[in-house]
């Protein structure tokens, strides 16, 4: 499809890929609606990009009639709604012993239940323009990390979520895309390197390619594409297709055995310094489960 001239929603869009993601699409002459949870991020992105073809829209991902009022100002403003790109995510540390288990709930409740409220909104809107979804998973939905276990089971629910919507709405004219990235330098990733040195540790360690962190103009560049080529897969780098395609050799066990050999001593001093932070989470999410709380969004 074109891209110009379309009218694209973006969860998560006041920072990091989706911020990156929705300048690149403006410069090809896109109109923008973002939402966040944060307020002032939101209001400055909506600035970086120019308010004539950016909107901002404070919205939690998990409340629905959030999002429903986020895909009524797409269309009250630009007309229609012809893309979605469902980005908004969250990672939270720590073993299963060691996680707070609110932290876990949290993970699950925006990166699945978001995107689940997010094309439940949208699509009356994208039948009518047989649009795009374009749903934002990870390498970390079929190769597991330690002191990751709800961020991995977020990105493989939100995997597979995004199988059955494409089943389901395929008739009705809308393609539906998931998009699948290693590590990448976004705040997400860079929160919990300074959080945990645990977490960079782990990264170092891990069988290349996967101890690799790609640029976010990459991850850009591979998400654009796939918006104007309405691709069933977007993967950034090109060699996590070929992770996908090899996932249960990722998953067998002797491919489980070189993050093995580091858990027994790696393991235990991550969840130590999960307890010392004394959060299983950014203090990003933090002030953003606090604007919540306060009734923002």
């Amino acid at each position: 499809m074109a891209i110009k001239d379309q009218v694209i929603l973006i969860t998560g869009g006041a920072r990091g890929i989706g911020l990156e993601t929705a300048k690149a699409l403006a410069g090809k002459g896109a109109k923008l609606v973002l939402t966040d949870l944060d307020s002032p991020a939101l209001e400055e992105a909506v600035a970086a990009i120019g308010a004539d073809a950016c909107e901002g829209v404070v919205a939690d991902v998990t409340n629905l009639p959030a999002m429903e009022a986020a895909v009524a100002t797409a269309v009250e403003r630009f007309g229609r709604l012809d893309v979605v790109l469902a980005n908004a995510g969250i990672a939270s540390y720590g073993s299963v012993m060691a996680i707070d288990p609110a932290a876990f709930q949290r993970t699950l409740d925006i990166n699945i239940t978001g995107v689940f409220n997010t094309a439940r909104a949208a699509i009356p809107e994208l039948e009518k323009t047989k649009g795009y979804l374009l749903v934002v998973s990870s390498l970390a939905a079929f190769a597991a990390a330690p002191g990751l276990a709800a961020y991995n089971a977020s990105k493989a629910g939100v995997e597979h979520l995004a199988n059955a919507l494409r089943l389901e709405v395929a008739h009705r004219g809308i393609a539906v895309g998931c998009a699948h990235m290693s590590w990448i330098d976004t705040p997400l990733v860079q929160d919990a390197k300074s959080d945990l040195p645990t977490f960079q540790e782990l990264l170092s360690k891990l069988p290349p390619p996967l101890n690799k962190t790609t640029d976010v103009d990459s991850c850009v560049k591979a998400f654009v594409k796939g918006v104007d080529k309405r691709q069933r897969h977007v993967y950034c780098p090109g060699w996590v297709r070929g992770a996908g395609l090899n996932r249960n050799v990722i998953n067998s066990a002797v491919g489980n055995i070189p993050i093995l050999r580091l858990v027994p001593d790696l393991l235990p001093r991550m969840d130590a310094e999960v307890r010392a932070l004394g959060r299983s989470t950014s203090a990003r999410n933090v002030a953003n489960d606090e604007r919540k709380a306060a009734g923002e969004g």
